[in-house]
């Protein structure tokens, strides 16, 4: 049997396995997001998260030098864009990476870390299906030196300083109330009245 036929082979066997396991899972729990994976739907998952990644792709060595400069360029990046779901630590312990379903990983542990770094970028530019991931490559001939970046910023997570996480809560999006907060905190801190919420016109 040729090498090509066993992977279709595998992954067929998995591909029913999985649905087997979704079918059971389905039927006892509805379609709650709130359980955690069971040992043998995580192992299904892995398992076909690392053969759906073409071969030629999952090999890819990262082009970008890892120098000081490219993982300033990551760390921005991911505080913007990723760190809501991730937390700036990677640990995915934030209000939507934990509601998830799978939740977002720990991304310091082995199961990201163990991922070469063709894999890891695979995920980056084309998600995951069926999670939260979202596909972050704009297809086509694009430059992917942000994702390759990325790449280096999550092998450095699990060394990341305290200096690293205070620089990139400082670029985390915010919220309208937070911009309000800090708006209200600027002006005290000038000298300024801070704006109370609107008279109701009443006397007391």
């Amino acid at each position: 049997m040729t090498r090509g036929r066993k992977v279709f082979l595998g992954l067929a066997v998995l591909a029913v396995a999985g649905a087997a396991i979704a079918l059971e899972l389905f039927l006892e729990h509805g379609i709650s997001a709130r359980d955690e994976p069971t040992a043998a739907e995580a192992f299904v998952a892995r398992r076909l998260r690392h053969w759906a990644v073409p071969r030629g792709e999952r090999d890819a060595k990262n082009p970008v030098p890892l120098t000081p400069e490219a993982l300033a360029r990551a760390r921005a990046h991911f505080a913007d864009h990723c760190a809501s779901c991730h937390g700036n630590d990677g640990r995915g312990k934030t209000q939507i990476g934990q509601n998830l379903y799978p939740k977002a990983p720990d991304m310091r542990l082995p199961d990201t870390q163990d991922l070469s770094d063709g894999e890891i970028f695979y995920i980056i530019e084309n998600g995951v299906r069926l999670t939260g991931m979202p596909a972050w490559g704009e297809g086509g001939a694009h430059d992917a030196t942000e994702s390759w970046e990325l790449v280096h910023f999550i092998r450095h997570l699990p060394k990341l300083t305290a200096e690293e996480l205070a620089e990139m809560e400082a670029l985390n999006p915010k919220s309208a109330m937070e911009m309000k907060e800090e708006e209200e905190t600027r002006r005290f801190l000038e000298g300024g009245e801070p704006s109370g919420p609107p008279s109701s016109g009443h006397k007391h």
